[in-house]
Formats: structure tokens, C-alpha cells, sequence
């Protein structure tokens, strides 16, 4: 089983991948590989930010690794905060600034459909592929929940009456954007005689 480095810090994510993926491959995280650096997402599209991760992390390692990234999208924000998600309310902003912007920008908000989208970046011997995941749904009045992270407690996937954070980590992997995106590099990965 080869190591695949996940160009993340985030434990939440690198739990929520790991739970995806099983035990087929051996995930590590920036920490677990030794790398301290901090890689900026300074570009206006998640596709260059999660590229940018990966490939400044084949450059340092030369090992197979990926990133992602991911966004909320609203409707009545003309798709903000989007790639800015993670730093809605400020580069300093906690998770409960966002929520708390996010929620202010909603009063009153007749349209509340929203969809996470994630784009993997994935550097195998060199190549680059990309795969994409989203999931649609809408966005509560108030916050709810207590097991996600992020917009978690502020988001209803379609076809569910809980937000993210109510259902649970289980729930969530099993339906999420991350999930999807993550299926399709899966798939991938099991394509290819050597993994």
C-alpha cells in the first residue's frame, strides 16, 4: 500500500476522507509527512486552489499526494462565499464569523438554495487529475447541530430534514461533495494496476 500525502492540516477533512476511503490507502496528512509550511489559496477558482496545494506538495516530496478544495455556494449571494468560503468574514475569521456573516446576508432570503462543491487535485507520478463532487441543498435560518464543522450547522442536503452537522459524520460521508469527488478519484486509483 502506497502512501498518497493529503496536502491538508484540516483533521475534520482528513477524518471525513479517511472514512470515505477505508483502509485500501495509507492517507497522510501535511503533519504526518513532517511538512509545516502554510500553501496560500490566493485564486478565484477551486480548481487553482486545490492545484496549487498538490503541486507545491509533489515539488517539496516528489510522493503522490492530493488536495482539495471546497466551497459553499448560495443562489441569493450569486454563489458566495465560494471559493472565499474558509475566510467569508475575514482572513482572521473564525468558523463561527463565517456562519454568523453567512446567516446576517440571509435574513429575509426567499431563495436559500445552496450546493457544496469540492475539487480534488490529485499528482500521481508526476500527472495531475482533477475530480469533482457537489451536493445540493439549502441554507436553515439558524444553526443546528453539533458534529460537523465549517457551514455544517447551516446546511440541508437536499432530500434530508437535518443539517449536516445534526446527521453526522456518517450521514455526511456517505452523501457529501467530498464523498463524490473522492468516489471518483477512488475509482481511479483502484483502475490503475500499481495502487
Amino acid at each position: 500500500m502506497r502512501k498518497i500525502i493529503f496536502a491538508s492540516n484540516n483533521k475534520h477533512k482528513a477524518e471525513e476522507i479517511r472514512a470515505i476511503l477505508g483502509a485500501q490507502f495509507d492517507i497522510i496528512t501535511l503533519k504526518e509527512a513532517g511538512i509545516t509550511i502554510d500553501i496560500p489559496e490566493p485564486h478565484e477558482t477551486l480548481t487553482e486552489n486545490a492545484r496549487e496545494k498538490s503541486m507545491v506538495i509533489h515539488r517539496l516530496t516528489g510522493m503522490d499526494c492530493f488536495s482539495e478544495d471546497t466551497g459553499l455556494e448560495v443562489d441569493a449571494l450569486n454563489g458566495a462565499p465560494g471559493v472565499k468560503s474558509a475566510r467569508y468574514a475575514g482572513e482572521q475569521a473564525s468558523a463561527e464569523d463565517n456562519l454568523k456573516k453567512l446567516l446576517d446576508e440571509m435574513k429575509g432570503a426567499a431563495n436559500r438554495k445552496a450546493r457544496f462543491s469540492t475539487v480534488i487535485s490529485l499528482v500521481l507520478n508526476g500527472q495531475e487529475y482533477i475530480f469533482e463532487g457537489d451536493c445540493e441543498g439549502m441554507i436553515t435560518d439558524k444553526a443546528s447541530g453539533t458534529a460537523g464543522f465549517g457551514y455544517d450547522p447551516v446546511f440541508m442536503p437536499a432530500h434530508h430534514d437535518k443539517t449536516f452537522a445534526e446527521l453526522g459524520i456518517e450521514v455526511k460521508s456517505s452523501i457529501s461533495h467530498r464523498k463524490k469527488a473522492i468516489e471518483k478519484m477512488t475509482s481511479f486509483l483502484r483502475s490503475l494496476e500499481n495502487y
